[in-house]
C-alpha cells in the first residue's frame, strides 16, 4: 500500500469510527441500517403500509413484516388497522422511532456545516464531485 492510500485509510478509518460512535451514542433500541431506513420511509411518507414499504424497498412482504416485528416490539413503530378495509394497517412512528430521525438528522447537519466551515468553496465543490464519484463506484 502507498504512502497516500496508507494515509487515506487512516483518515477514513477515523471518520467511519467518529460517525459510528456518534451514531450509536442514542441506539439503545440496536436499531440497524435497515430498520433506519424503514423509521425513515415511514416518517417522511406518512400514511404507508407494509406492502408500500415492501414495493419501495423491492423486498418480500414476509421480510418487511419482520422487520416491523422487531420495530413494534420496540415502539419505534405503530400499526393503526384502517377503519374503511380491517385488512389494511398503516405505519407510523413513535416519538422514540421520531427520536432516532431527528437525531441523525441534526449529526449529518452539523457534521455538514462544520465540513462547509471548514473549507473554501472551490474545496467544498472538489469534494462534493469526489464523494458523488466514490459512492457511484461503491454503488456499482
Amino acid at each position: 500500500m502507498h504512502k497516500n492510500e496508507q494515509d487515506f485509510y487512516q483518515v477514513f478509518t477515523d471518520l467511519q469510527c467518529f460517525i459510528l460512535a456518534n451514531m450509536n451514542k442514542g441506539n439503545i433500541h440496536g436499531v440497524t441500517a435497515t430498520h433506519y431506513n424503514i423509521i425513515e420511509y415511514v416518517y417522511r411518507n406518512r400514511p404507508t403500509t407494509g406492502r408500500q414499504l415492501a414495493l419501495s424497498f423491492n423486498i418480500s412482504q414476509a421480510a418487511v413484516s419482520k422487520q416491523l416485528k422487531f420495530l413494534t416490539e420496540n415502539k419505534l413503530i405503530v400499526q393503526e388497522q384502517s377503519d374503511a378495509d380491517r385488512r389494511i394497517f398503516y405505519l407510523g412512528v413513535t416519538d422514540a422511532g421520531k427520536y432516532i430521525i431527528e437525531n441523525s438528522e441534526n449529526f449529518r447537519q452539523r457534521i455538514a456545516k462544520k465540513v462547509a466551515q471548514s473549507l473554501t468553496n472551490d474545496e467544498l465543490e472538489t469534494l462534493t464531485t469526489l464523494l458523488h464519484q466514490v459512492m457511484h463506484q461503491i454503488k456499482e
